[in-house]
């Protein structure tokens, strides 16, 4: 072995091995600053590596066979040979020192000096972009360039573009005008709040056009930047704008634009102007409300172009929105098969609606939304999409959380602070839920749904006549406030046990909602009226109203409290049905409702034990205030007393989302209305008799005139 080792030493095997990593090392390292710098592939450094191991056996086995002598460059001498070899000696032990020392400080220096690239996290903008001032004669441009602008700012993670629609819409109220201008876009961005806007011009130069965006910050009325883009030819428009984006992108301090996947600058990928022009009438009138409109544009788009995904997804939430699901699921399953044209930020948001509306898969659309803020830090409708897919999987703190986070980021933004003031009543906080609520309509008193937690604020008060009076100002935002606020005085009056009351203003509101077609709507009163009907003792009268309902509307908000109802009644069989349709879906809610019904229909047949496990495995699928409430009742039933009390005290704590059991921002207030009468009982089986006495006092205000329950407390009050 040590003779082997001698002749590696003659034969200057180290000294070459040395020499060749030396020079190797320093080549890598240059290499990784050069490719970089030239934008080469991610392959090119792996070949150069490569190369480089490959090369050093190489290098060995040439080191051992030839010498570099005064004759040049020869097979290896005899070992008694007395040639000089002038590549050996102490200067090519320094040589080799040397080049390695510099591989050392080279690497230890772009390591320690250079390090991973930092990538600065900015600030998040939000922008609005103004009517572009199109001076072509054109009809084509308008309304396409803003959308394709919007598409293209929105690449940058950290900006998001300010709803138009609602912009123009809060305008119009305000009687400032009905076009998004340079003074109106100025005006309504200082007032809502907004970073910048983008004010646009197109105009003819020579047979092409000259496209021009200028970036004002409106509050200091200041220019932020100025940039243009030609377009030789209308086909060439599209483009045009996109390298706009990636200007004023630049301007901002996007530093993401050609690193890669992360700085694509991205626009239309519609086959044509003609397609992009379509989708972009569609979304203009769709954000306006006008889905029915909508339907045309979408149609015309996919028809010149049938891989446009953008307007697939459009076309499949307006159908949704007009209550067409079969055709929405049919047109959304499609338009995930064209993905690839979407942009990032377009794919995760239809992936994640597609898991919400279609397949109710809430756990998914928080995995696809929280992935799209990650990306886009700025993006205001997904994190707004991350609280409700929060809210919708029950956990009402992380939605408060998600919801707090973007209204510091867009803190004029009234949907995010009502959705905010909506997850506080739930989560049942109903003093923050009223103060956020009066704020959503100090800036919009248009939105309707915000009077909902001052409602119910006051029925947590016990203050009927505020709830009512909060109810009677909704009633006063147009038809849908007017429908929910029918829905709400009933719901007061059957909480308070005047079912004959609750009876007159159902029926009024189901021909209110009949006559401006709400069928959703008038199918929940419908099932509600079904409620007093059986609580009167009407049953023929219950039954009508159940089929009326059903027969125009399904949704768990409706076929939950029927199937109680038909329990009620003792029509097993229907409430049985009920429960065989509701299991039969992806959402874990619908079969955790489906699994109560199952034990209630065991409990009517004396089978409390299995019954209680049918309960437990529902609480297994979605831990609902209902199914807790009626777990205390089993329980109760059952002879488990403590059990129960746990239960009912549980669903006094989590009372807030009794508001509206459905997650539909539908009052349901009625249903907390028996849970002191339920909790006394537990308490005076438990012998915590003055407990209990209180909880009967406490039944008895609020349904003072009687009925089984009530009547029966009255004669447990000592």
């Amino acid at each position: 072995m040590n003779k082997f080792i001698r002749e590696l030493r003659r034969r200057e095997v180290f000294r070459s091995a040395g020499l060749y990593v030396g020079v190797a090392w320093i080549l890598i390292e240059v290499a990784s600053v050069l490719l970089d710098a030239f934008e080469a592939p991610d392959w090119a450094l792996r070949a150069i590596i490569i190369l480089a191991v490959i090369g050093l056996p190489v290098t060995l086995v040439l080191a051992w066979i030839f010498d570099v002598t005064e004759h040049g460059i020869q097979v290896q001498a005899d070992p008694t040979d007395t040639i000089v070899v002038p590549f050996g000696g102490r200067r090519t032990d320094f040589l080799v020192i040397g080049v390695l020392t510099v591989a050392l400080v080279f690497s230890v220096y772009l390591n320690i000096f250079s390090g991973p690239e930092v990538i600065e996290e900015l600030e998040p903008i939000s922008v609005l972009i103004a009517d572009f001032d199109n001076q072509t004669g054109q009809e084509l441009f308008d309304g396409l360039l803003e959308q394709a602008l919007n598409i293209g700012i929105e690449s940058a993670p950290f900006v998001t573009s300010y709803s138009r629609n609602s912009i123009l819409a809060e305008a119009v109220r305000l009687g400032l005008g009905d076009k998004l201008g340079p003074d109106l876009s100025r005006l309504m961005s200082v007032r809502e709040g907004i970073d910048l806007v983008l004010l646009g011009t197109v105009e003819p130069d020579g047979s092409g056009f000259e496209l021009s965006v200028v970036v004002v910050d409106p509050a200091a009325d200041e220019t932020v930047a100025a940039e243009s883009a030609s377009a030789d030819s209308t086909a060439d428009v599209l483009a045009a704008v996109g390298k706009l984006s990636e200007e004023i992108r630049k301007a901002l301090g996007d530093d993401t634009i050609g690193r890669k996947e992360a700085g694509a600058v991205e626009t239309f990928t519609a086959a044509s102007l003609e397609a992009a022009k379509a989708y972009s009438q569609a979304q203009e009138l769709a954000l306006a409300g006008d889905h029915e409109g909508a339907l045309a544009f979408y149609e015309s788009a996919v028809d010149r172009d049938p891989n446009f995904g953008r307007a697939l997804s459009g076309w499949a939430l307006s159908l949704f929105n007009l209550g067409r699901m079969a055709e929405a699921t049919e047109l959304w399953e499609h338009a995930l098969s064209k993905m690839d044209t979407m942009t990032e930020r377009e794919r995760l948001r239809t992936l994640g609606l597609y898991y919400m509306v279609v397949t109710g898969n809430y756990e998914k659309a928080k995995e696809s939304y929280q992935s799209l803020v990650e990306q886009f830090p700025a993006d205001g409708p997904g994190h707004n999409n991350l609280a409700i897919a929060h809210f919708a999987t029950l956990d009402f703190n992380a939605a408060l959380e998600e919801g707090q986070r973007v209204l510091n980021i867009y803190p004029n933004r009234t949907l995010f602070r009502s959705n905010y003031a909506l997850y506080a009543m739930y989560a049942g906080d109903f003093e923050k839920a009223e103060a956020e609520a009066r704020k959503t309509l100090e800036q919009d008193p248009e939105r309707y749904v915000a009077w909902l937690p001052v409602a119910m604020a006051a029925l947590s008060r016990g203050e009927y006549e505020a709830a009512r009076d909060a109810y009677n100002k909704m009633a006063e935002v147009g038809q849908r406030g007017r429908s929910v606020a029918s829905l709400g005085w009933a719901d007061i009056e059957m909480y308070l046990g005047n079912f004959g009351d609750a009876i007159d203003i159902l029926t009024e509101g189901i021909e209110y909602d009949e006559e401006v077609g709400n069928q959703r709507s008038q199918a929940t009163k419908l099932v509600a009226l079904a409620e007093a009907h059986a609580a009167e003792g009407n049953a023929a009268e219950a039954r009508t109203a159940l089929e009326k309902a059903l027969a125009i509307s399904a949704g768990l908000a409706r076929q939950v409290p029927a199937a109680l109802t038909y329990l009620e009644l003792g029509d097993s069989s229907r409430a049985g049905a009920l429960a065989d349709s509701m299991g039969e879906t992806l959402q874990a809610q619908s079969r955790a409702y489906s699994l109560l019904i199952e034990a209630k229909l065991l409990l009517a047949s004396q089978t409390n034990i299995e019954a209680l496990d049918k309960i437990r495995e529902a609480l297994g699928l979605a831990d609902l205030w209902l199914i807790r409430f009626h777990l205390g009742q089993a329980y109760l039933r059952a002879g488990y007393n403590a059990e129960a009390l746990d239960e009912f005290t549980s669903s006094e704590t989590r009372r807030g989302e009794a508001t509206a059991l459905f997650l539909d921002d539908l009052p349901t207030w009625r249903y907390a209305a028996t849970l002191p009468y339920w909790k006394g009982r537990a308490q005076e089986n438990l012998g915590i008799d003055a407990a209990a006495q209180e909880s009967y006092r406490a039944f008895l205000a609020i349904r003072p005139k009687g009925g089984p329950l009530a009547d029966d407390a009255r004669g447990r009050v000592q």
